[in-house]
């Protein structure tokens, strides 16, 4: 969990009907607010399959959190890739003076 907090906290949530007692280090509402995603993931699995059981929608809803993650951390690194593009294309534009300054892993021209 990220958003940091000073210390580890102890937040009671609610995941589908049952009750937890989750310590963190995040904030207590960043440790809330995930907490609801979970629960809506899991709802939503429950309400749109044939899933009865909570720990099978909660595998499923695992799965498919767990996909959101892998595409946003490719997307992220995608974005990473062009900036990084970017950053070099500009330090191109740059006078040689000025390229100096900014750390590159491409020789100056």
């Amino acid at each position: 969990m990220s958003e940091k907090s000073e210390k580890k906290s102890s937040v009671r949530v609610t995941i589908v009907g049952e009750e937890y007692t989750l310590r963190s280090d995040a904030t207590p509402a960043h440790t809330r607010a995930v907490a609801a995603h979970v629960d809506r993931a899991i709802r939503q699995v429950m309400n749109t399959a044939t899933v009865v059981e909570s720990h099978k929608a909660a595998i499923l809803a695992a799965l498919q959190i767990t996909d959101e993650l892998f595409r946003a951390r490719a997307e992220a690194e995608e974005l990473a890739g062009s900036m990084r593009e970017l950053s070099a294309e500009v330090r191109r534009w740059l006078p040689p003076a000025k390229r100096l300054d900014a750390p590159s892993s491409e020789p100056a021209d």
